[in-house]
């Protein structure tokens, strides 16, 4: 039996300059907190063959992660030396889980994925004007194939060859179409129906050569279109990404895109840079940004949202487990559109928001 996971807790003093219709007289400046919390439950059994059977099962520690249920990813792992690794149930796929994209220091607030809006009011549900749809290369590097995630899958990766990795990936449906949730089993799937047999493919390499650690990866995903909506086709994700270490600097950056084949009223790129450094000792250093942008389609093609995203993190190792940070993090959403058009009222709006912010982080 085994078990561990993390609670990052932030605190961090907010200012947020908005002109959408939703937030007009509204004040978001102030203090606020913000926690992202998991328990994981791992337990395994090795047999005499050198096969090891486990399950990864995780428990959000706030609601709104993993839904009414609390549990957020839930998959069963066979792996060994020469067979590799496959996982059985509700996981992101490979190409998801191979993504290089810009290194991070410990503690900063995520702006390569939605965290930076438990702070930063910027998406359209909460009164912002960005789209905001989780696994979406508009906002974050780890995007999946119409944002589908934690849908029960099939995944397998081979035995790294010299640094040299593949990873496949099939799942029936997709839970965009309500047919799958976190941690949960699909009620038969109708392949004449909704968005199904998704597939997806990953490739990575990692080698050290002299003191120099280089990372790459690349990734493509897409999924049958069955909805038999006119004019939409199959949904498809890719994205590249690579860092290179040496002499305690860690540099890197990926780049993505989701075309969603017209089964959304935008598609979808984005693309992150960053920079870290070990400073001697029990500090690092770093600065990333993100920049997505949503174009329009059809005959909204000419309306645009765009997200920019910087920080600049001091990260501090207290001990085993346990890291302190600060941070300064920028945020913009910002819309190019015709009222009524693709990103609706929000129409020439900007949504921008700053964030002096501290952290707590835990891992066990």
């Amino acid at each position: 039996m085994d078990w561990g996971g993390f609670y990052n807790s932030h605190v961090g003093y907010v200012t947020v300059d908005s002109n959408t219709p939703a937030h007009a007289g509204a004040d978001f400046d102030g203090v606020d907190v913000f926690a992202n919390t998991e328990i994981h439950f791992t337990p395994s059994v090795t047999l005499d063959n050198g096969l090891t059977f486990g399950v990864d099962i995780q428990m959000e520690g706030t609601n709104n992660g993993g839904g009414a249920t609390g549990i957020d990813e839930t998959y069963l792992t066979i792996k060994g030396d020469t067979l590799g690794r496959i996982d059985l149930g509700n996981e992101n796929s490979a190409g998801y889980k191979m993504t290089v994209a810009a290194p991070q220091v410990k503690g900063g607030i995520g702006i390569n994925s939605p965290s930076i809006s438990g702070f930063v009011p910027i998406s359209n549900g909460a009164g912002g004007n960005l789209p905001w749809l989780f696994r979406d290369s508009g906002i974050s590097s780890y995007a999946e194939v119409l944002g589908n995630n934690d849908v029960p899958r099939i995944t397998y990766y081979t035995p790294s060859f010299n640094g040299l990795t593949l990873g496949v990936s099939y799942a029936a449906s997709s839970n965009v179409a309500g047919a799958g949730a976190n941690a949960g089993n699909n009620f038969g799937v109708n392949r004449n129906a909704g968005v199904t047999d998704i597939f997806d493919i990953g490739l990575a390499y990692s080698q050290s050569f002299n003191g120099v650690d280089l990372d790459l990866s690349a990734r493509w995903g897409t999924a049958e279109n069955n909805t038999g909506l006119v004019g939409t086709d199959d949904p498809e994700v890719w994205n590249v990404g690579a860092s290179i270490g040496f002499n305690g600097w860690v540099i890197g950056g990926g780049y993505g895109e989701n075309d969603n084949g017209g089964l959304r009223a935008f598609d979808s790129e984005g693309w992150s840079l960053g920079v870290t450094y070990d400073i001697a000792g029990p500090w690092s250093v770093g600065f990333d940004t993100y920049q997505g942008e949503y174009k329009g389609i059809g005959a909204a093609s000419g309306d645009t949202a765009e997200y920019e995203a910087y920080q600049l993190v001091g990260s501090r190792s207290l001990g085993a487990g346990v890291t302190w940070a600060v941070y300064a993090a920028y945020v913009e959403g910002s819309v190019n559109a015709n009222l009524g058009g693709t990103f609706g009222a929000n129409a020439n709006t900007e949504t921008e928001g700053t964030v002096i912010g501290t952290s707590i982080n835990l891992s066990f």
